[in-house]
């Protein structure tokens, strides 16, 4: 499977495996599904609740249009570059310069949709998809972003959870951060590797500044040993979301 480097706004490089075509395809014919779903029920609560009349068939139609045509552009924008099919497939729209997707992004993206996927049944998205090292159909090109596997595992190595044995042997140092979410511990885990292989002045600069903003979050102060603060944090990930 291909992946693909994203550089964080940390200065750190995170490898993600790329989102392939029938990822995609898989994520639009759940979406076309749910929306089938909705347009029946909606329709049934309709008939339901309000008798036949010219005004109650204008509101069913433009509802039924709205939803239809808005739903993978808003659910994108509120939901970080995931609709329904996305994130039952797992996976999600960023931005290849390690920025926040914004507004804008997502209005380009789905701009082109028509042409990509409907107009040309997926065959130009197919085209282009596999012509780029990046995975981009025509939208993505002009919005700088690409689909990528956002159930990326932590990849931890065996080992690594049979050395902490059980929750009754092992006690948690940083309870809270179980709050933390996956992508922010595989950044962790990351840095930690990146230090390891390449200890320049760039990698450990990120490691000050990770370590400065997960201490804050913690309400904690800055640790002294960097490393094993960061390692006893994954630990405790591991022991507290197994």
């Amino acid at each position: 499977m291909r992946t693909i480097d994203i550089q964080t706004t940390q200065k750190v490089t995170v490898n993600y495996q790329l989102a392939t075509f029938w990822h995609r395809f898989l994520a639009l014919a759940i979406d076309l599904i749910m929306l089938s779903v909705f347009i029946g029920l909606f329709t049934l609560f309709m008939n339901l609740s309000f008798d036949y009349s010219h005004t109650v068939e204008v509101i069913r139609y433009l509802v039924i249009f709205f939803v239809l045509y808005f739903h993978a552009l808003l659910s994108e924008i509120f939901f970080n570059g995931q609709t329904l099919g996305k994130l039952a497939v797992g996976i999600r729209v960023v931005k290849l310069n390690g920025t926040k997707l914004n507004i804008t992004d997502c209005v380009i993206r789905w701009c082109f949709r028509l042409i990509d996927v409907f107009l040309s049944f997926g065959a130009i998205a197919a085209v282009t998809m596999n012509s780029t090292n990046k995975g981009q159909r025509l939208g993505d090109l002009l919005a700088n972003t690409s689909i990528i596997k956002s159930r990326s595992s932590l990849n931890f190595k065996l080992k690594d959870i049979l050395s902490i044995k059980t929750t009754e042997s092992y006690q948690p140092k940083y309870p809270e951060v179980k709050t933390f979410k996956e992508h922010e511990m595989i950044l962790v885990k990351t840095v930690l590797e990146r230090v390891k292989k390449h200890p320049n002045a760039a990698h450990q600069k990120a490691l000050d500044s990770l370590v400065e903003k997960i201490s804050e979050q913690l309400g904690i102060s800055k640790p002294k040993d960097k490393i094993v603060f960061l390692n006893t944090l994954l630990k405790d990930y591991i022991v507290l979301t197994r």
